[in-house]
């Protein structure tokens, strides 16, 4: 598929080790778009892989320190300064391959209505059968259709939506994309989530490990995003950071000491242990019933998980909040291999 480079649209994608993923991004582009790909340090042959598949190539170096939000302002300011004619952006993350038809659907969206700040469409997982954490991410993915509160990683902007805001927040390590989207409602730009196909993203989270590293760098942005985001409108961050309190961390908290005293005192604090496990199932129960779109075993799944992320979601939640009261630079919450 061939798009014009008349039609004032640039893409920025953005890697770090990401291997064949990358090259099979690359090669999903449309001719004629001008695209830079941002690259973070990578220790394979990304840099190589961009340039081969005539990319222009941003590297990165520490310090300052990596993250998503900084290399997509680097893919921005180098578009822009290589083409200042453009009207819109493309943003991509390297584990993604775009649909066919995406640049073209986006652009005709957003030149009907120039009150769209961005759009996005639907993100599927490509391998969604490999790990039930794949196919937890490709149900997160599943935004509805309509006006947006947030977006993802992959989402296309208009250029003086993005240049309004100042771009993305260099200093968060995770979730740079809601903070972005926030700020661009904040100033009047409307977010739409397109029906229509988008990217195939390439999770590749095969292990328990990885899904608890990427759910702790979730709590860690929910943190941060309260903390920037203070206020009572939508999304409900604090209330976010509530849920993550009550449930990942004070419930667990009660659990472990209820029982730890009443088997160390001989005591019935057995009775409240129980009594609190059965407050943690009714919940699980309970979101499980709302998903009346999943089968009942693919609800309650996804029900458990949800939950059980609690827990590391309140280990990152804790992580933000110390890195802020200490000064400490927060870290790169990385949860993949090379690619």
């Amino acid at each position: 598929m061939s798009v014009h480079n008349d039609t004032g649209v640039g893409i920025v994608v953005i890697g770090r080790n990401e291997g064949p993923r990358l090259v099979r991004c690359l090669a999903s582009l449309p001719d004629g778009v001008p695209c830079v790909y941002v690259d973070s340090e990578s220790r394979d042959d990304s840099v190589a892989a961009a340039r081969k598949a005539g990319a222009e190539v941003v590297t990165l170096t520490t310090p300052p320190k990596h993250s998503a939000a900084r290399a997509r302002n680097a893919g921005i300011s180098r578009l822009r300064s290589l083409y200042p004619s453009l009207d819109y952006v493309m943003l991509v993350d390297g584990d993604c391959e775009v649909a066919a038809d995406w640049i073209i659907v986006a652009h005709q969206a957003m030149i009907a209505d120039p009150a769209l700040g961005l759009v996005f469409g639907r993100r599927r997982e490509r391998f969604p059968d490999r790990s039930i954490y794949n196919a937890l991410c490709d149900d997160e993915w599943n935004q509805p259709v309509g006006e947006a509160l947030s977006c993802g990683g992959d989402v296309f902007c208009r250029l003086a939506a993005l240049v309004e805001i100042g771009g993305y927040r260099e200093t968060m390590i995770a979730g740079e994309d809601p903070d972005m989207a926030s700020r661009m409602r904040d100033a009047g730009w409307r977010l739409y989530r397109l029906d229509a196909e988008m990217t195939v993203h390439d999770a590749a989270i095969l292990h328990f490990s990885q899904w608890w590293r990427r759910t702790r760098r979730a709590g860690h942005a929910f943190g941060q995003l309260a903390h920037l985001h203070p206020g009572p409108g939508m999304p409900n961050w604090r209330g976010q950071c509530r849920s993550i309190v009550a449930w990942g961390a004070i419930l667990p908290l009660l659990v472990v000491c209820s029982a730890g005293l009443g088997a160390a005192l001989n005591h019935r604090l057995w009775v409240l242990t129980i009594v609190l496990l059965a407050l943690w199932t009714l919940q699980l129960l309970r979101l499980s019933l709302k998903r009346r779109d999943l089968i009942p075993c693919i609800a309650l799944a996804n029900a458990f998980f949800l939950m059980l992320g609690k827990i590391a979601q309140a280990g990152g939640l804790m992580a933000f909040h110390r890195e802020r009261w200490t000064g400490r630079e927060s870290k790169l919450i990385e949860y993949k291999g090379l690619g």
